[in-house]
């Protein structure tokens, strides 16, 4: 089992020589989240009104609810809730999983995620642009990596239940999931293309957009 400094080790090793987002060119830019200026990133926060606050985070130190349809919860520490990681290429999230819970096939376009286990066990996986499924089983201590852009999962499979610390190589890694991202899209993928593409019938499309629509 991995030691909290081994996984320290792996982390700043991770951080330091895979950053996915350009290199920064000054010693901060807080995100200015209010500003309504579009640019790759976000725009500087004035100097004169940059915080310790910027840089800190407590979102990540208890478990998240995880009474939802999946039994998981993803919570961010990313720029859009640390804006002092803007321009910085590195962010995490604390995953939490009920027994039986599952974070559902997704993909991250931006970053590769590394992952320690923090409780309870994990089956995971991700596949391969040949169709090859890479899958591992996971306890207390473990670490794990998924490569950029490939689409990856994590199932709960014990009694209990699991967390994990999740780090990528992105300030903002982005997120697909892909039945949300396919079944309830808005506008919706007509259903003929989807029905074709799964080599089902429309009917069967349409049932299964029901259970992506957003909640009333």
């Amino acid at each position: 089992m991995a030691s909290p400094t081994q996984f320290l080790s792996i982390f700043l090793f991770f951080l330091i020589t895979v950053s996915a987002d350009p290199d920064m060119l000054q010693d901060l830019c807080v995100a200015d989240l209010s500003s309504g200026i579009k640019v790759n990133g976000f725009p500087c926060k004035d100097a004169a009104n940059i915080t310790s606050l910027d840089f800190f985070s407590q979102g990540l130190a208890n478990p998240g609810l995880t009474n939802n349809t999946f039994g998981s919860l993803v919570t961010g520490a990313n720029v859009m809730t640390v804006p002092g990681l803007n321009t910085l290429g590195v962010s995490l999230s604390r995953i939490d999983y009920a027994p039986g819970g599952l974070n559902p096939p997704h993909t991250h376009p931006r970053a590769t995620e590394i992952v320690y286990v923090l409780e309870g066990t994990l089956e995971v996986g991700f596949i391969t642009t040949a169709n090859k499924l890479i899958s591992q089983s996971l306890k207390r201590g473990d670490v794990f990596a998924f490569p950029k852009g490939l689409v990856h999962f994590q199932k709960n499979n014990g009694d209990v239940p699991a967390s994990v610390i999740a780090a990528f190589n992105s300030q903002l890694p982005g997120t697909q999931s892909l039945g949300a991202t396919l079944f309830g899209s808005s506008p919706p993928v007509p259903d003929e293309i989807l029905a074709q593409a799964f080599q089902t019938s429309s009917g069967t499309v349409k049932h299964i957009k029901t259970r992506f629509q957003p909640k009333k």
